[in-house]
């Protein structure tokens, strides 16, 4: 009934009137939006749009469910949305990112039209179809370059200094949703899955749950040989990976379980339904550790608490997201193309237990295994990022370069070249706690039998809704202090109008002075001293620019013209003392 009152309300909201055959208690509902929509189109002062109004209409509907799961898909949107949760679209198949105002190849994608014409990875696009690309936004130049399957796009690419002219064909493109460690250096289409070969480890990362990735799961797994027994263990790491269709965390969890519950689903029109696993098609038993974190959302949950729970692997890392919801996607058959993502069931972990994280939640998401509690600080994660960036290039091997990046830390330095056959040299180039966590785990586990621990004690989280409430607390005070320094900003603009030279922004120190890890003293107006702060951020100046604060002896710039400015309390003088170590 839902579904078919959005669908009626798509029509109802854009005529000016509505003919009803049989009046029933459901188009009471439509009366007041209907005269609401005639009266502003009718007496409104200014333009209206009518399709605006239509769309805000029903947007109004999705927000009082106070679901942010539960979303209005307009139709404008609907292609982008489809392409993110299918990840499947039309077009050259390629990375791509504004760089100096020019679009920019990032890599082309694995067996892409972008790919088989040669394209590269820092390839600058300076045209496309005759049209600059200085200067256009991101999504124009996708638009460009998107289109049906079988016509043609053409491209100017500069590429050391030469322009060169490309005619490509777009292609229906599937991205790869089952990534290695490394690519291949023969074919950088391919990936490496056997992280040790020693010990017969593989390592899946599994970015999202588009339909299929069962099967591409599965075909790398068993090019290892893990039907036959070739596999020892699996790394399989699901970090960041946002979810996706249920069915195929399903079919991935029976995968590796013989028997018992995968998951259940129940909603208020929807009974309770039971996935249970089936012998026929698992894998040979082995040891498999999943690699989470706090990005590791929905369908990624259901797969980790199925294997968890059955006793098939361990979980590093830190605590999952907490979606434990489903949503269906129904395309409105009056909404011309419009669709709606509407949850309609909830899923639940094969010990009943529900993964959603509510306000008042304590426990929520699926938890590491006690002893392979693995967080990373974010200087951790930006050097793996860093390294995965790299890696994830896709070069052709024409002879003219390497198929794939040749080493994490620094492409372009012989000497450092990894060793990529070698688990050691693999484990120190990708610079990855958890994933080195991860294959610590599984080859004690192969080597005694035992799963030893590789990282902390799972800490106590009986008192996590106690720490979510000091976080949105200090949230708060944070966008507080905000507001305050965004007023003062606005007062100094409005101050300096007339000529922002009268209104410098102030240099408290030289731009060289490197702060972080000195230490502030506070004086109170009489020259006692109040307080000895250590600096722990180098973009300190910044915040005290907007603080009211100035050099000793230094006066204060005022506008000419400038109001006068309601009393405030003097600051107390700071300085910046000599970074030491402690």
């Amino acid at each position: 009934m839902n579904t078919a009152l959005v669908s009626i309300l798509g029509v109802a909201v854009v005529g000016s009137t509505i003919v009803v055959a049989q009046r029933t208690t459901d188009y009471d509902f439509f009366d007041p939006i209907i005269e609401v929509q005639q009266k502003i189109i009718r007496n409104y002062q200014g333009e209206v749009d009518v399709k605006k109004l239509q769309e805000g209409a029903i947007a109004g509907m999705m927000e009082t469910l106070n679901d942010p799961y539960s979303v209005y898909v307009p139709p404008a949107e609907a292609d982008e949305f489809t392409k993110n949760l299918t990840g499947e679209y039309v077009g050259i198949g390629a990375q791509v990112q504004l760089i100096d105002r020019w679009l920019t190849i990032v890599s082309p994608l694995e067996d892409s039209p972008a790919f088989k014409v040669g394209l590269q990875a820092d390839d600058r696009v300076v045209e496309i179809e005759g049209t600059t690309t200085q200067g256009l936004s991101i999504d124009k130049c996708i638009e460009m370059l998107m289109g049906d399957p079988g016509t043609k796009v053409k491209i100017m690419v500069e590429r050391k200094g030469e322009k060169i002219p490309f005619e490509i064909t777009r292609e229906r493109i599937k991205t790869r949703s089952i990534k290695g460690f490394h690519r291949e250096d023969a074919d950088g289409n391919k990936w490496m899955f056997e992280i040790d070969p020693a010990r017969k480890i593989a390592y899946v990362r599994l970015t999202q749950f588009t339909p299929r990735v069962s099967n591409e799961l599965e075909t790398a797994l068993r090019s290892l040989g893990a039907d036959k027994g070739n596999v020892k263990g699996l790394v399989l790491d699901m970090r960041y990976n946002p979810g996706g269709v249920l069915q195929e965390a399903i079919s991935i969890a029976d995968l590796f379980l013989k028997e018992g519950v995968i998951v259940s689903t129940r909603g208020r029109n929807h009974p309770e339904d039971f996935a249970r696993a089936r012998d026929r098609g698992t894998l040979p038993d082995f040891p498999i550790a999943i690699i989470q974190n706090g990005g590791s959302a929905s369908a990624a949950e259901v797969l980790a608490g199925a294997l968890v729970e059955n006793n098939r692997a361990i979980i590093v890392g830190t605590r999952s997201f907490g979606k434990g919801s489903v949503q269906t996607v129904h395309r409105l058959d009056r909404g011309n193309g419009a669709e709606l993502k509407l949850t309609e069931q909830g899923y639940y972990l094969p010990s009943g237990r529900s993964i959603t994280k509510k306000d008042d939640s304590a426990t929520w998401g699926v938890d590491p295994t006690d002893g392979f509690h693995v967080p990373m600080s974010d200087d951790e994660l930006t050097a793996m990022f860093e390294v995965r960036r790299k890696l994830e290039i896709l070069r052709k091997n024409d002879g003219s370069e390497p198929a794939a990046t040749p080493t994490a830390a620094a492409p372009d330095a012989a000497a450092t070249i990894v060793n990529w056959g070698d688990t050691e040299s693999v484990i120190s180039a990708l610079k990855d706690k958890q994933l080195t966590a991860a294959i610590r785990a599984v080859q004690k586990k192969i080597d005694t039998g035992t799963w030893e621990a590789t990282g902390e004690k799972l800490p106590d989280l009986t008192n996590v809704s106690t720490t979510a409430l000091k976080d949105a607390n200090e949230a708060r005070r944070f966008l507080e202090r905000q507001l305050i320094k965004l007023d003062k900003r606005i007062d100094v603009l409005e101050a300096a109008q007339k000529d922002p030279r009268d209104n410098p922004i102030p240099d408290l120190w030289s731009d060289t002075a490197n702060v972080k890890g000195g230490r502030i003293k506070v004086y109170d107006k009489d020259g006692k001293e109040i307080a000895e702060l250590e600096i722990t951020t180098d973009t300190l100046e910044r915040w005290l620019i907007d603080a009211e604060v100035k050099k000793v002896g230094e006066p204060v710039a005022q506008a000419d013209t400038a109001p006068a400015a309601p009393a405030s309390p003097a600051a107390p003088a700071a300085e910046a003392a000599t970074p030491e170590k402690k």
